[in-house]
């Protein structure tokens, strides 16, 4: 199995290189970018499996990039920053990034956070079929996680737990929104349509199925246990 890819984003390139020549030294891929529009299209690309985030780049400064990021990826993010102030370190953590780390720093450290960062992720050995986090609210297929709303993740669950029966909208609707909201059919239409996509997209095709004038269906040879 490949060592975990680690892409630094600082524009100061002899930082950058030294953060890349002391994380291959501890195991890890390592490389580097400086400009913060080009990481997006890095990332969607895959194989990325943490990023070193300077606050300050030129093209998209780093807490617009984290943002952006964490509207499509749930890699991990680690801060890096002269801004030491406590607010500023809130603004970071808010953004989404996972960890936070002042400059100066020693390269030690660095090299520190990421292992521990990583060691908090789910293994990367893939797994068949699907895996349910219930109290992390998260779920992966084949080993990787799923990047779902709070919606998609609580009907992800209801239909995964009952194979092969069909629940209706009426049902969904009543487990998915406890405050008991008025939410029309194709509300709930729309989040299972893309609750499948990205099932589609993670390799699991095919594992919710709907039923004419009823509602939905999880299928039984979709439900793997972990």
């Amino acid at each position: 199995m490949n060592a975990p890819h680690v892409l630094v984003v600082e524009d100061e390139q002899r930082l950058a290189r030294l953060l890349v020549s002391y994380l291959q030294a501890a195991g890890y891929r390592a490389s580097a970018q400086h400009d913060g529009l080009a990481v997006q299209a890095t990332v969607a690309a895959g194989d990325i499996d943490l990023i070193l985030l300077d606050w300050m780049l030129p093209g998209m400064d780093g807490l617009s990039l984290c943002r952006a990021l964490r509207a499509s990826s749930d890699i991990p993010i680690i801060m890096m920053t002269a801004r030491a102030q406590e607010e500023d370190r809130l603004d970071g953590l808010d953004s989404g990034a996972d960890d936070y780390i002042c400059k100066p720093f020693s390269p030690r450290e660095v090299v520190a956070r990421v292992r521990a960062v990583l060691r908090r992720r789910p293994s990367g050995t893939p797994q068949p079929g699907l895996q349910i986090d219930e109290q992390g609210m998260r779920a992966f297929v084949h080993g990787k996680e799923l990047a779902l709303t709070p919606v998609e993740f609580r009907l992800l669950k209801m239909l995964r737990a009952a194979p092969g029966n069909a629940l209706s909208r009426d049902d969904l609707r009543t487990g998915v929104y406890e405050d008991r909201r008025i939410v029309h059919d194709r509300t709930i239409d729309t989040h299972v349509k893309n609750l499948r996509r990205k099932l589609e997209e993670a390799g699991l095709a095919e594992a919710i199925s709907a039923v004419y004038g009823v509602g939905y269906r999880w299928e039984a040879r979709s439900a793997q246990q972990p």
